[in-house]
C-alpha cells in the first residue's frame, strides 16, 4: 500500500499474506490478522466475527433479533488502541458486540449479503449504520472497511477495520485480498484442527480397544445350543438392527457383556466403536468427567481437555455395565443426554450433539429399585425399552460341555500346555454343580484345573456339590483302557468311560434314533428332532462316526 498522499495502513502486507499461509491454528491465525493490521496505529480497531451455532442467547442484548436463527456471528478476535493512553488495548472479545445476528447492523448485513461495506472516508452526518457515533468522533475514525470472509461460496465471518485516516483505493484492495486469504487460511486451519481432533480420537479409540482386546474374551463367544440361550439369540436378532435402548438383566458372570457385544456386532453400528463403562468402578466425583468429558482447568488435575465416553462412542454403542450403581444426582443428567442427544463437558459451556446407542446391564432388580426411590423411574423406562434376560448357567447345563471344552482350549494355550481331555465323568461332575458364579466361575474352575493338571490328569476342584457338601479333588482323566475292557465300578459310582467308548455310545444312540424313525433324518418325526439336534449337526456327526443314512431319507428331505 503506497499511496501518493496517504501513508499505508500497514507495512508490508505481502508479508502478512505469506504468514497467513503458514499458520495452521485458528486462534493464532485470528490474532495474527488483527495484531498486524493495528500495529502501526493508523488502524484504530480491527475485529473478526465468525459464524457459530446459536447457543448462548440468554442475556444477549440482541437476543430478540436472532430467535429464529440457527447461526450467529461471534466476536473471536479484536485488536487496536484508543487515543487515550490510559485506556487498555482493545483486545477483549466480550461486551455489547460479542454476538451479532445476521442482517443486524453493519457486520450482520455484510454476513447476510456476502457483500463488502466500504466507506473510504466518513463525513458528517455519519451513516445510519454506525452504532456509536460518539465513539467514532472521539477516536478520530475517518474510514471503515467491512469485508466478508468467503471460502468456496460460504460466508465464514466478517473482518471489520476502523481507520484513523482515509482509506485509499490501493489500501482497500489490499484489505479485500487479506480478507480472501484470511478466509482460506481459516478454512485450512479448521481442517487441520478437525484432522488433529480425529487423530486424537482415533488414538483414544485404539487405546481403548487395545484395553478391551486385552480384557475381552471373558466368555469367548456366544457358545451353547440350549433352548434358553437360543431364546436370547432370537431376542438379539430382533433388537440388533434397531437403535432402541436395551437393558440386559442377569446374575453376575452370566455373560451380559458378551450379549451387548453381540447386539452391537449384529447392528448397523458395527463399524463404529463399542465403548464400555463399568459404572461400579467410577469414583463418584469423576462420573461427569467420565461420561461427558472435561475442559482443561475445569477442576484440580484437569491438565488437558478430555473426551468423555459418550463422545468416544459417537455413531456407535455405549455399554453401561452395572448401570444400577450410577448415583442419583447424575441420573438426571444422563437422562437428558439420552432424551436430547446433547451434552456439555465439565467446565465448558459449549453444547455438543452426540449420536449414541445405549445398552445397559445390571444384576439388580431395577424395577424394584425405581419403585423404592433408589433409581429414577424415568431413567429406568428409558433404558428398558427392550429387556433381555441372560439365563444363569444352572438353567442351561446342557451347554456346560461345550463351554468347558472351549475354556480348556483357551486355558491350555494361555498356560502353554497340551489340552487335556475332558471325560464324561468330568462333564457329569460339572453338570451336578449349581454354579453360583455362572460362566465366569466355570472359566476359572477350568483354568485352575489346567494349571494343576499333572501327568495328563485334569483335576477339577469344585467348592461344593449341589447338596452343599465339599466336593473332593478327583482326577477325572484316566489312562485309556482297551475299548473291550469293561470298567469296574461300585454300584454307587458313576462309570468312567474312555473317549472311544463315548463315541460308541453316541453311534449306538444315533442308530437307535434312525431305527425308531425308519431312517428319517430331518423334518417332523425325524431322528434330528428326536435327538434335539439340528439336521446339519446330526449329518456331520453321522459322517464322522461312519453312519450312512437310509437311501429313502436324507438331511435335505422334510
Amino acid at each position: 500500500m503506497t499511496g501518493v498522499s496517504l501513508p499505508p495502513l500497514m507495512d508490508n502486507p505481502k508479508r502478512l499474506l505469506l504468514d497467513l499461509a503458514r499458520e495452521h491454528a485458528v486462534e493464532s491465525l485470528l490474532h495474527l490478522i488483527v495484531s498486524r493490521l493495528t500495529e502501526q496505529g493508523r488502524v484504530a480497531l480491527a475485529r473478526i466475527w465468525l459464524a457459530q451455532p446459536t447457543t448462548q442467547c440468554i442475556g444477549c442484548p440482541l437476543e430478540y433479533a436472532c430467535r429464529e436463527q440457527t447461526q450467529c456471528l461471534q466476536l473471536v478476535a479484536s485488536g487496536g488502541h484508543s487515543v487515550s493512553p490510559a485506556e487498555a488495548p482493545w483486545t477483549a472479545i466480550d461486551g455489547a458486540f460479542r454476538h451479532m445476528p445476521y442482517g443486524v447492523r453493519k457486520v450482520g448485513r455484510i454476513a447476510a449479503t456476502g457483500m463488502a461495506l466500504e466507506e473510504p472516508e466518513l463525513s458528517e452526518p455519519l451513516p445510519e449504520w454506525i452504532a456509536r457515533p460518539e465513539w467514532v468522533r472521539a477516536e478520530g475514525i475517518r474510514g471503515f472497511a467491512g469485508q466478508p470472509l468467503i471460502h468456496r461460496g460460504e460466508v465464514l465471518g466478517v473482518l471489520a477495520v476502523f481507520a484513523r485516516q482515509r482509506i485509499g483505493e490501493e489500501c482497500m484492495g489490499w484489505l479485500r485480498m487479506i480478507a480472501d486469504h484470511a478466509a482460506a487460511a481459516i478454512a485450512t486451519a479448521r481442517a487441520f484442527a478437525e484432522i488433529d481432533s480425529l487423530r486424537k480420537r482415533l488414538e483414544l479409540e485404539n487405546e481403548y480397544l487395545r484395553e478391551e482386546v486385552t480384557g475381552s474374551g471373558a466368555f469367548g463367544e456366544l457358545i451353547g445350543q440350549s433352548p434358553a440361550l437360543g431364546a436370547v439369540s432370537q431376542q438379539i436378532d430382533l433388537v440388533a438392527p434397531t437403535d432402541s435402548a436395551v437393558l440386559i438383566l442377569g446374575e453376575s458372570g452370566t455373560g451380559k457383556e458378551l450379549v451387548a457385544r453381540e447386539i452391537h456386532r449384529r447392528s448397523r453400528r458395527s463399524n463404529r466403536p463399542l465403548i464400555k463403562v463399568n459404572c461400579a468402578a467410577v469414583p463418584r466425583e469423576l462420573y461427569e468427567s467420565e461420561f461427558f468429558g472435561h475442559a482443561k482447568g475445569s477442576f484440580t488435575g484437569a491438565l488437558r481437555d478430555r473426551v468423555g465416553r459418550f463422545e468416544l462412542a459417537e455413531g456407535g454403542t455405549l455399554f453401561l455395565d452395572e448401570v444400577g450403581e450410577i448415583p442419583m444426582e447424575l441420573q438426571a443428567k444422563l437422562l437428558r443426554v439420552l432424551q436430547e442427544g446433547e451434552l456439555e463437558r465439565v467446565g465448558e459451556e459449549r453444547t455438543r450433539r452426540v449420536n449414541v446407542r445405549i445398552i445397559a446391564a445390571t444384576n439388580r432388580d431395577l424395577r424394584s429399585e425405581s419403585e423404592a426411590g433408589r433409581f429414577r423411574q424415568d431413567l429406568y423406562y428409558r433404558l428398558s425399552v427392550f429387556p433381555v434376560e441372560v439365563p444363569a448357567l444352572r438353567r442351561r447345563k446342557e451347554d456346560i460341555p461345550l463351554l468347558a471344552n472351549h475354556f480348556l482350549g483357551v486355558s491350555s494355550r494361555k498356560v502353554g500346555r497340551p489340552q487335556p481331555l475332558l471325560t464324561l465323568a468330568g462333564v457329569q461332575r460339572l453338570q451336578h454343580y449349581d454354579w453360583p458364579g455362572n460362566v465366569r466361575e466355570l472359566q476359572h474352575v477350568i483354568e485352575r484345573a489346567v494349571i494343576t493338571s499333572t501327568h495328563g490328569r485334569l483335576n477339577i476342584e469344585l467348592p461344593q456339590t449341589t447338596k452343599g457338601e465339599r466336593s473332593p479333588t478327583v482326577p477325572v482323566n484316566t489312562p485309556h483302557p482297551p475299548a473291550t475292557a469293561p470298567l469296574e465300578t461300585s454300584p454307587t459310582e458313576t462309570p468312567i468311560r474312555t473317549d472311544l467308548q463315548i463315541r460308541q455310545l453316541e453311534a449306538e444312540n444315533i442308530r437307535a434314533a434312525l431305527k425308531a424313525t425308519n431312517g428319517k433324518v430331518s423334518g417332523p418325526g425325524g431322528a434330528a428332532a428326536l435327538l434335539g439336534l439340528k439336521p446339519t449337526t446330526l449329518a456331520s456327526r453321522m459322517k464322522a462316526l461312519g453312519i450312512k443314512p437310509s437311501p429313502r431319507y436324507s438331511t435335505g428331505e422334510a
